[in-house]
């Protein structure tokens, strides 16, 4: 695990430029916020979850998120079906600050195509992003 300015970022995950991160499993990929997001957006007080079985195209905003200071979207890396979402997250948001490549994952998918889940960052690039980002947040 790669560690960047204080933020962890796991090295066999993928980044969507939207600060959302997917796991491979299988024919299914799981999806959170980085743990750069949910710094900075702060403790959760609400979620949004997508519908299961949703049709969802990549970038496309499909699920909401409060918290004290914003309310920020949750996005679909990939084009794809909604197979299963995180319902602890409706009870406890802040699962996602806590924990969140593990128990805050916020919903798995069927990609459409896993060609586009290869051309999210990974290794170099997203460790390149993520300073991009904090640069950009610090101002």
């Amino acid at each position: 695990m790669a560690e960047i300015e204080g933020y962890d970022l796991p090295d066999e995950l993928y980044y969507h430029p939207e600060h959302m991160w997917v796991k491979k499993e299988g024919d299914v990929i799981r999806v959170g916020f980085n743990d750069f997001s949910q710094k900075l957006a702060g403790e959760l007080s609400f979620i949004e979850l997508p519908e299961t079985e949703e049709q969802a195209e990549a970038d496309e905003v499909i699920g909401s998120y409060e918290t004290g200071k914003w309310m920020g979207k949750i996005y679909s890396p990939v084009a794809g079906e909604v197979v299963e979402v995180n319902s602890e997250l409706e009870d406890d948001p802040t699962l996602i600050n806590s924990d969140p490549y593990g128990a805050g994952w916020i919903f798995t998918m069927r990609p459409v195509d896993s060609a586009e889940v290869d051309a999210l960052m990974h290794g170099e690039a997203a460790i390149e992003w993520l300073k991009t980002e904090i640069a950009k947040h610090a101002k």
